[in-house]
């Protein structure tokens, strides 16, 4: 009789968990308003002469924003320091202004001569690992430079909404799935330097009414991402390698899991979100929904190539996060009709072919200074590598942009 009542009771709870987990909505869906919408967002256009500022513009995810954007009806103008960025990537039909959002003089005179309707600011240093050892410059280019421009996005008041790209590297280590409705746990000054800006977005809104979306995108790839940087962007790293008839070099066993992001999955609904009012001050995930190890993005990379089998060289593992999965529940109820996600292979195929289409081989930029060398992972160390208080990197750096234009 006992052994009966406690199988009973073990099918009850059972039960209950499974009816909790079928019922239950997370906090960040229960204002989920896709049933309610009567919007088609293929049919949304921006209203005439709409300017729309894009930073970063000549980088990897601001170029194709400023693409999707001027697609949208927009007037686009892209600042870019080129410190990172190719002019080569700045779309047909958008203006390009070169500048440092580091400058707080050069950002007022932009803000108040351009008038701009919309800022989308995705001008950053995006190395999550290498912002450990280059401090002071991952602030002032991740955090200070966005504070200048929020600023003089409330002073001229011409703005009617901020557009922000944060990170996943807001969540933090061993959470998975990440969902909006998490409190932030960064572990990394990137992190950080992100969710201080969303702090900011969301007190200028409460104090100044600035309306604001944040976008949380997450290993993104694609053509125009900057294959010669060896600090980030592990996709342009294994086909920098690839070009070179080089291994492809891992940290660690490579099993950490990410869910890579093709480019038009995440620069499309954050150039949406400016002409969308049921988005604002939200915070959206965005980005693939599958995940992968490296390992398996290597043999991927490999076969869309040439057909061959990864030659892959593990080197010692660095600090990171074993495994980012996020969830893009929300996104698809407050961006309902999407296109469908583009799969690793196919998108694979797509970066590879202009990849190829460039033609050149660069070796890839080292530093030679960084502010902290205690604990730097041993492959980016180099002999004549030195501490700086701040380390600095700017257009005069960028020997990549020099060598394309030639």
């Amino acid at each position: 009789m006992r052994g009966s009542r406690i199988t009973f009771l073990l099918f009850f709870l059972l039960f209950l968990h499974v009816y909790r987990t079928l019922s239950y909505v997370s906090p960040n869906l229960q204002d989920c308003p896709s049933s309610n919408l009567r919007i088609n967002i293929n049919s949304v256009r921006a209203p005439k002469r709409y300017k729309a500022l894009v930073t970063g513009g000549a980088g990897f995810i601001g170029s194709h924003v400023a693409k999707d954007c001027f697609k949208l009806g927009f007037e686009v103008v892209a600042v870019d320091d080129m410190s990172g960025g190719f002019r080569k990537n700045v779309p047909e039909g958008v203006r390009l202004i070169l500048g440092d959002l580091k400058n707080a003089t050069f950002v007022s005179e932009l803000m108040e001569k351009e008038r701009f309707d919309v800022v989308y600011h995705l001008a950053a240093y995006a190395a999550e690992g290498l912002s450990h050892f280059i401090r002071n410059y991952n602030y002032q280019n991740n955090l200070i430079a966005t504070i200048y421009l929020i600023t003089q996005s409330v002073r001229i008041g011409s703005v009617k909404k901020f557009v922000f790209t944060s990170s996943i590297a807001v969540y933090g280590s061993g959470r998975t799935p990440m969902t909006e409705d998490m409190e932030p746990l960064p572990e990394d000054p990137y992190g950080i330097s992100k969710m201080a800006c969303e702090y900011d977005l969301k007190a200028a809104y409460e104090m100044f009414g600035l309306p604001y979306v944040i976008f949380r995108p997450h290993n993104v790839y694609g053509p125009g991402q900057n294959m010669y940087d060896k600090y980030r962007n592990v996709v342009g790293i294994f086909l920098n390698q690839l070009q070179a008839g080089k291994v492809l070099t891992i940290f660690g066993d490579g099993y950490q899991t990410r869910k890579f992001s093709y480019i038009s999955d995440v620069s499309y609904p954050i150039a949406l979100s400016g002409l969308l009012d049921h988005v604002n001050n939200q915070v959206f995930n965005v980005g693939g929904d599958i995940a992968t190890t490296v390992n398996e993005l290597a043999q991927v990379t490999a076969e869309a190539w040439d057909g061959s089998s990864a030659n892959v060289l593990h080197l010692d593992a660095r600090n990171e996060v074993a495994h980012a999965e996020s969830d893009h529940k929300k996104l698809n109820c407050f961006f309902p009709g999407l296109p469908k996600p583009v799969g690793l292979r196919a998108g694979m195929l797509r970066m590879v072919a202009w990849a190829k289409e460039t033609g050149k081989y660069f070796e890839p930029v080292k530093f030679d200074a960084v502010e902290v060398m205690r604990n730097l992972p041993p492959s980016w160390m180099t002999d004549h590598l030195k501490e700086v208080p701040a380390f600095e990197h700017n257009e005069n750096d960028n020997v990549i942009e020099a060598g394309l234009v030639t």
